[in-house]
C-alpha cells in the first residue's frame, strides 16, 4: 500500500520535493498528508480519507482496506509515519531532531519504533505521543538527515514552490494554505520536506448515540412459567447455569451462586431483569458509517438484555445501593469475573449489576436454575453468542467480531462500541429508578453509579468512562490497546493474527513453518517504544502496514483514544508480566491520560520470585484467582485487589488504598510506565 500512496509524489512533489539539483537525496512525499483527503462537510474533520485505490485484481485485502480506510474522517491519532527518500540514508540520522511532529499550538511531538527499508530508502515511525482527535499537525523532516554518503539531505524550495500562482488547482492551493499557516509553529529548521494532516474524530459518533439513548423499563419476571426472578439468598441454597454450546447442546449446570460459600458473604439478594437497548450493529456486525458532524446513527434493532443483579444484605441505605457495574472479559461471561467480585463489593455496601459481552456468554438458550423453597425456577441465562459460520455451534466470543471479507480491519470494533451503548443505556436505566423487590421504590441508587471491569472489560470500560461523565468513578483492571498491539505481542492471542494474515489475498503469512509460537507463521519486525531501529524486509513492511491500517480503523473502540477524556476518578490496575494484555499495551493508556499516577502494578515478578508455593506465571486474573484448589498462593492477592476497587467506589472515589499497604507486591501508584514484556520463563 505504501507504493500506491507514493504515486501521488509525481503530481505533487513540487509540494515536498527538495530540488534536485541541490543534493543527490531527495526526499518524496510524506505520509499521512492531506493530499490523500477529500473535502466533506458532513464530517467533524471537514474532510474524508480518499486513498488511490490499489490493483483490486490482485490485492484483493488492500482494495477491502482501502474502503474501509476510506469512510474515515481523518488519519491515525497515532500514526505510522512513512518518509520516502531518493537515495539510502544513514539509520544514525533518523530522530526526533530530524523528524518530527507539530502541533497546533506549536508544541513538538517526536518518533519512535523506527523502521528503516532493507534498502535504507525508506523511514517508518510512530509518532512519539497519541495526538489529539480532529486536529491538524504538521510533519517535518530536517536537512539533519544524512544520506549514507554522510550528506544532508538537500535544502527544500518548499517556500518558492508554495508561492502563490504555482498551481491552478483549489485542492493543492488549500493543501498549500495550510502548510503555510503550520510553517512558523515549527520554528527555525532546516527544511527539507512537510506535509498537514487532519487526525480522525473518536467520540463524535458515541456522543451522538448517547444523546439518543433514553432508558427503558425493567423486567423482573423471566420465569419460564411467569416467576418473579428475584431470589432471596436466605431462601434460596443454589442457582446453576447451563450455558448453550451449539444449536441442540448445552453445558452442564455448574454452580453460580450458593450462599453457603464465603465467597457470597454479604450478598441478600440475587436478581435476574432484562432491560432493552438499541443495536447500532447490522447483520455484518458493524456499526454503518455516518458523517460525524451532521450523520444521524441509526438503530438496526432492539435488543432486549439480560442481566444479573447482586444486592448486599441488609437495609439499603437512603436512596438505594450504590450500584457498580462490572464488565468481563474477553470468552468470559456475566457469571464469571463479576461473580467472583460481587460478594467483595457486597460487603462494602456496593450492589453489582452485570450484562454478557456482545458475542458472549452462549447461544441465546441457554439458561439458570434457582432452586427455591417453592421449587426450581428455570430462566434465560441471556447469552449473546452468534452462530455466524454456520456450523452449528456458539464459539466463546462468536458475534463480537464483524464478518465479510470487506470488515476486516473492523475485527471486534463494533462490537466494543456496541457492548458500550448498551451499558451507557444501562446507566439510564439505574438513573430512571430500578425496583427489584416490588414495593413501588428504587432498590438501586439513581445517582450513584460505578464502573469496574476486568480485561475486555477495562478496555470497553475505558471507552465507557471516556464517554459517560454520568458514571462517577471507576477502575479498569488489566485494560489494554489497541486490540491488534495486544494481539500482536500476546502469547495468548498471536495465533489470531496468523489467521488474519492468512486468509488475506495474498496471504501475508512469511513463515517459518508449522505454524507455532514464538512466530506464530509471521515475523513482523516491529520494535517496541524506546528501541534502536531495526530494518525490515518487504514482506515484513507489508504485515506492518496491516498492523497500522487495523490500529487506524479500530481507533473508535481503542481504550488509549478514551483514556484522554476520563473525567472521574479512576484506578488503572496491571500487573507486571502479563502475557495476555502485555505491560506496553495497558501504558498505552497511562501515557495517553497521564494516569500514572491513577495506576495500580501487582508485581507478579515479585510474588513469583519470594512466595512460597505461588506459581503463576501469566498473572491476568489476579484480581479473580480465587480458587483455593488451584492457586492457593494468588488468593491474598485477589481479595486484596478487590477490595481496593471496594474501597474506592464505595468512598465515592475518594479513597485509594495499597492492597497490600506497606508491601512490596503492590505500588500504588506504580512506579513504572513499563514499555517491556517482562514475560517470566
Amino acid at each position: 500500500m505504501h507504493s500506491i500512496r507514493f504515486a501521488l509524489a509525481a503530481v505533487a512533489g513540487a509540494l515536498v520535493l527538495p530540488g534536485g539539483a541541490l543534493a543527490a537525496t531527495t526526499v518524496g512525499q510524506l505520509f499521512p498528508s492531506n493530499l490523500d483527503t477529500v473535502p466533506d462537510a458532513t464530517q467533524v474533520t471537514g474532510l474524508h480519507v480518499s486513498l488511490p485505490t490499489p490493483d483490486c485484481a490482485t490485492q484483493v485485502s488492500d482494495c477491502l482496506d482501502v474502503a474501509s480506510l476510506d469512510q474515515l474522517d481523518g488519519f491515525n491519532i497515532q500514526p505510522r509515519l512513512t518518509i520516502p527518500f531518493s537515495a539510502p540514508i544513514d539509520p544514525k540520522t533518523i530522530s526526533s531532531s530530524t523528524i518530527f511532529l507539530v502541533g497546533p499550538t506549536g508544541q513538538k511531538i517526536g518518533i519512535n519504533q523506527v523502521v528503516l527499508s532493507s534498502d535504507l530508502k525508506t523511514v517508518y515511525a510512530e509518532s512519539d505521543q497519541q495526538l489529539a482527535q480532529d486536529t491538524r499537525y504538521l510533519l517535518v523532516v530536517t536537512t539533519g538527515v544524512r544520506d549514507a554518503n554522510g550528506d544532508a539531505v538537500g535544502a527544500s524550495t518548499f517556500r518558492h514552490d508554495l508561492n502563490f500562482g504555482q498551481t491552478k488547482d483549489p485542492a493543492l492551493k488549500a493543501y498549500r494554505k495550510s502548510i503555510l499557516d503550520m510553517l512558523p509553529l515549527a520554528g527555525p529548521v532546516d527544511l527539507a520536506a512537510a506535509s498537514v494532516f487532519t487526525t480522525q474524530s473518536i467520540t463524535a459518533i458515541s456522543e451522538k448515540i448517547r444523546a439518543q439513548l433514553t432508558g427503558s423499563d425493567v423486567d423482573f419476571a423471566l420465569g419460564t412459567r411467569g416467576e418473579r426472578t428475584v431470589f432471596p439468598a436466605a431462601t434460596t441454597p443454589l442457582i446453576t447455569v447451563s450455558h448453550q454450546l451449539g444449536i441442540s447442546s448445552f453445558a452442564g449446570p455448574s454452580p453460580m451462586f450458593a450462599p453457603s460459600s464465603p465467597l457470597f458473604a454479604g450478598i441478600g439478594t440475587v436478581a435476574f431483569g432484562t432491560y432493552e437497548s438499541p443495536d447500532y450493529e447490522n447483520a455484518q456486525g458493524v456499526i454503518p458509517a455516518v458523517g460525524t458532524r451532521t450523520g444521524v446513527p441509526e438503530v438496526q434493532s432492539t435488543n432486549a438484555l439480560e442481566f444479573t443483579l447482586w444486592e448486599p444484605a441488609g437495609t439499603a441505605p437512603a436512596g438505594g445501593w450504590p450500584t457498580v457495574i462490572f464488565g468481563h472479559g474477553f470468552t468470559d461471561t456475566k457469571d464469571g469475573a463479576p461473580v467472583a467480585v460481587a460478594g467483595t463489593l457486597a460487603r462494602s455496601g456496593l450492589a453489582t449489576i452485570a450484562i454478557n459481552v456482545v458475542g458472549h456468554g452462549g447461544g441465546p438458550n441457554g439458561t439458570y436454575t434457582a432452586v427455591t423453597s417453592h421449587g426450581a425456577v428455570t430462566l434465560p441465562d441471556g447469552g449473546r453468542a452468534v452462530d455466524q459460520n454456520g456450523d452449528g455451534t456458539f464459539d466463546s466470543t462468536e458475534g463480537v467480531n464483524a464478518i465479510g471479507p470487506a470488515n476486516g480491519l473492523i475485527s471486534n470494533r463494533d462490537g466494543l462500541r456496541q457492548t458500550t451503548i448498551d451499558l451507557m443505556q444501562l446507566v439510564k436505566v439505574l438513573q430512571g429508578g430500578v425496583d427489584v423487590d416490588g414495593d413501588g421504590t428504587p432498590d438501586l441508587s439513581t445517582s450513584r453509579v460505578y464502573y469496574a471491569g476486568q480485561s475486555f472489560g477495562g478496555i470497553y470500560g475505558v471507552q465507557l468512562l471516556g464517554l459517560d461523565p454520568d458514571i462517577r468513578a471507576g477502575v479498569a483492571n488489566v485494560p489494554g490497546g489497541p486490540i491488534i498491539e495486544i494481539a500482536r505481542l500476546s502469547p495468548s492471542f498471536r495465533a489470531l493474527v496468523t489467521l488474519s494474515l492468512a486468509s488475506r489475498v495474498p496471504s501475508l503469512l512469511n513463515g517459518p513453518f508449522p505454524v507455532a509460537p514464538p512466530a506464530w507463521g509471521f515475523t513482523e519486525n516491529m520494535p517496541l517504544r524506546n528501541l534502536p531501529p531495526v530494518i525490515a524486509t518487504p514482506d515484513q513492511v507489508a504485515i506492518q502496514q496491516v498492523i497500522e491500517d487495523s490500529e487506524w480503523v479500530e481507533q473508535a473502540a481503542n481504550p488509549a483514544a478514551y483514556a484522554p477524556y476520563l473525567t472521574q476518578p479512576v484506578i488503572i490496575q496491571f500487573a507486571r508480566g502479563d502475557e495476555t494484555v502485555p505491560n506496553p499495551t495497558t501504558s498505552a493508556i497511562l501515557r495517553a491520560g497521564h494516569l500514572a499516577s491513577r495506576a495500580t502494578l501487582f508485581r507478579n515478578d515479585l510474588a513469583f520470585a519470594t512466595v512460597p508455593g505461588y506459581n503463576v506465571k501469566n498473572p491476568h486474573t489476579f484480581l479473580t484467582n480465587i480458587d483455593p484448589t488451584k492457586t492457593p498462593a494468588a488468593v491474598p492477592f485477589a481479595f486484596a485487589a478487590q477490595q481496593q476497587i471496594a474501597t474506592f467506589l464505595a468512598s465515592d472515589g475518594a479513597t485509594t488504598i495499597d492492597p497490600d499497604g506497606s508491601g512490596p507486591y503492590f505500588e500504588t501508584p506504580t512506579s513504572m510506565v513499563p514499555e517491556d514484556l517482562a514475560y517470566l520463563p
